[in-house]
């Protein structure tokens, strides 16, 4: 494998002066370096590709027609701007208030769409007419296949077969879409092994296929491109929250990490002010407390891996958070301070799932349920009382319904039959 020169970034600061010692969340250049992190580590058949594409993004994000185009199909098919919703509710129970930045209500569900829409508008301008997608909760994959049916191209998404028993609902969507959904059964079968197998059917195709990644990871200018095409969430819950807070910004703004593409959107628009950023991990991955850095997928970041460098599987209640690693530019705004990552588990996050439900009728996804749990946990702790709190509520959780249905159910006849063997 080859990689690209590396420079690294420094920084020493507060959040409060962060942007005058450092562009965080800016441009990483052509070497696609986040301090130590990042980088192009691909097989020679995907290093064309890969510098085909930092090229042609570059002359599309610096042309006028490119966003124009971009936004206007987010705004009349995709469903932006998306609001800020006050949790009225929630914030009297727990002491802080809560702000939920909607992504929820973007077409197909969850904030993919932005990145996809983007990614397929650059394909089609490429002259790619096909789409190949790794999923793993399936709302990219959904994503990935409705930008697809809009544009008219062909498209294909690999699944790791746990996460298609998990999550029927979404396959049944991609289907429906016209997609074709590939279940994948080697190795762990979630979306490490989807991410594998959509690189090396990219290898194979790059010619005419355009490989849709997710979220901020993978070889650069992957990292960079998904993170810039999700930056619109940050940039209108920035606008909106000060609209709401008298010109001020929230004290603290929270979003779940998994590869970390909603998190990324969000921080992009809040690095530069004093907000405290915070991104949760699911406990049984927690790539940031847990991981050491390594190479995955073309990327050097925080990886969980024993001491020989094998990768370790991640558990997680979520589909979309059970990856082995976090984006390169996660990792870096860890290493230097300006954001944090904490992690939330199974227990608290199908409570967390519950009380925001019941409290302000609104079913989050199990990977945004992630983030209010933390924030359920740490108000008055943590985060002081009184405190304002952005979350970005990544997406809905029609699709996890079931799933905690029968959670619920299995906790209460466990509980059940506890009670009789007491008895």
């Amino acid at each position: 494998m080859r990689e690209t020169s590396s420079v690294a970034d420094t920084y020493s600061g507060s959040p409060g002066n962060i942007h005058s010692q450092l562009d965080v969340m800016g441009d990483p250049g052509r070497t696609g370096r986040y301090g130590e992190y990042g980088g192009r580590y691909v097989p020679e058949p995907l290093m064309a590709a890969c510098l085909e594409l930092e090229n042609e993004f570059r002359l599309a994000w610096a042309d006028d027609d490119f966003h124009n185009q971009l936004d206007s199909i987010l705004r009349s098919y995709g469903g932006r701007p998306t609001p800020v919703t006050e949790c009225g509710r929630l914030s009297e129970r727990i002491g802080v208030r809560v702000l939920l930045k909607r992504e929820d209500l973007a077409h197909t569900g969850s904030h993919k769409i932005n990145n996809v829409t983007g990614q397929a508008l650059l394909a089609r301008r490429m002259g790619k007419n096909r789409l190949i997608a790794e999923t793993g909760a399936g709302q990219h994959g959904v994503a990935t296949a409705t930008a697809a049916a809009f544009m008219g191209m062909e498209c294909t998404v690999f699944m790791g077969e746990v996460d298609t028993l998990r999550q029927e609902l979404n396959v049944f969507r991609m289907e429906l879409l016209g997609a074709n959904v590939v279940a994948v059964k080697s190795g762990s079968k979630t979306l490490k092994d989807a991410v594998n197998e959509a690189l090396r059917e990219w290898v194979s195709t790059c010619e005419t296929t355009h490989y849709c990644v997710g979220s901020v990871m993978g070889p650069h200018p992957y990292p960079w491109i998904v993170r810039e095409l999700q930056r619109v969430v940050g940039d209108e819950a920035r606008d909106q929250c000060r609209q709401l807070l008298g010109g001020q910004d929230p004290d603290w703004v929270v979003a779940c990490v998994g590869g970390g593409s909603n998190a990324a959107g969000t921080f992009a628009g809040f690095t530069d002010t004093s907000s405290n950023l915070v991104g949760v991990e699911a406990a049984g991955g927690a790539a940031i407390t847990h991981g050491t850095p390594g190479i995955l997928h073309g990327m050097l970041s925080n990886l969980l891996q024993d001491d020989t460098g094998q990768i370790l599987e991640a558990k997680s209640i979520s589909a979309g958070l059970d990856y082995p690693g976090i984006g390169p530019e996660h990792a870096y705004l860890a290493s230097v301070g300006r954001a944090r990552y904490e992690s939330a588990n199974d227990d608290e996050v199908v409570k967390a799932f519950c009380q925001l439900s019941e409290l302000e009728g609104i079913i989050p996804a199990l990977e945004s349920a992630h983030a209010v749990a933390w924030v359920i946990r740490e108000a008055g702790k943590v985060i002081p009382f009184g405190s304002t709190v952005l979350i970005t509520l990544s997406g809905r959780g029609d699709k996890d319904v079931s799933q905690v249905r029968d959670i619920l159910r299995k906790s209460k006849n466990d509980n059940e039959e506890g009670r009789v063997q007491v008895g």
